[in-house]
Order: structure tokens, then C-alpha cells, then sequence
């Protein structure tokens, strides 16, 4: 899947950065806080959206609609069957600060490969909050 947009950058790139997306780890539990995964938009049923999953069912999060105003947090413990999910690029993604936490019957798949073409191609293993880099100029 071709990723475009900017809410997930630094870690994607706005348009060339393709994704690989396997599709068992959410339906047998596998998935953490920090995943990339892919999921469908609550709001328009016909998007797909890339997100990183800060907290999981159970979880105290605390977020700002606007980042540049701390002081305007709230808190939520996300609820049973649910996550929640932020784009890296808080300034510029539409995620669950938005539509609230999102239903686990959403997600579609979780990231495990970024293949980058930028100036070279590179292959980005994705584990957690890490990427692991192979690169071919």
C-alpha cells in the first residue's frame, strides 16, 4: 500500500513511501502500543488510514487536540475492544484525538516493512517505535 500525506512523517514519507501490511497479528492479539497498523476511517468508511497505536484497551491516555496548547489535555482510559491511535505528525493528523478511540474491528492489518524510494531505495523493518534500515543508492 502507497502511503500519502503527511501525518505519520518523520517515520513515512508524504507520497513514495510504500508499506507492507500483514493481516493476523490483530486478529490473534498481537498488537502493542507503538504498532503501525492500517485501519479503516470511522469517518469515511472508504479511507484507509496509517496510525501508530499509543494505548491499548485499559490504558490512561492523555492528548491535546492541539499541540501547541498543552495546557488544554484531557484523559480517557480506552475502552474494552478498542485502541487509540496517533499519526507521528500530531500538528497535521486526523486520528483518535478527532473521532475518539478506535474500534479494534477497524484495524486491517499491521505494518512490517517500509520500502522507501526518495533518493534511494531503502527498506525499513518496522518493529515498535524502531526502524531498521537497508539501503541500496
Amino acid at each position: 500500500m502507497q502511503v500519502l500525506g503527511p501525518s505519520m512523517l518523520p517515520t513515512l514519507n508524504i507520497t513514495g513511501d510504500v508499506v507492507l501490511v500483514e493481516h493476523l497479528s490483530h486478529r490473534i492479539g498481537k498488537l502493542g502500543s507503538g504498532d503501525l497498523v492500517l485501519v479503516r476511517s470511522p469517518l469515511d468508511p472508504n479511507k484507509t488510514l496509517t496510525k501508530r497505536i499509543v494505548a491499548m484497551e485499559g490504558d490512561r491516555v492523555t492528548f491535546s487536540l492541539d499541540p501547541t496548547r498543552s495546557f488544554s489535555s484531557r484523559s480517557l482510559v480506552v475502552p474494552k475492544g478498542h485502541v487509540w491511535i496517533q499519526g507521528d505528525n500530531l500538528y497535521v493528523s486526523r486520528d483518535s484525538r478527532h473521532f475518539g478511540p478506535l474500534p479494534y474491528g477497524l484495524i486491517e492489518g499491521k505494518v512490517f516493512m517500509r520500502v522507501s524510494t526518495a533518493n534511494s531505495i531503502a527498506f525499513g523493518f518496522v518493529h515498535k517505535n524502531k526502524l531498521k534500515y537497508i539501503c541500496w543508492n
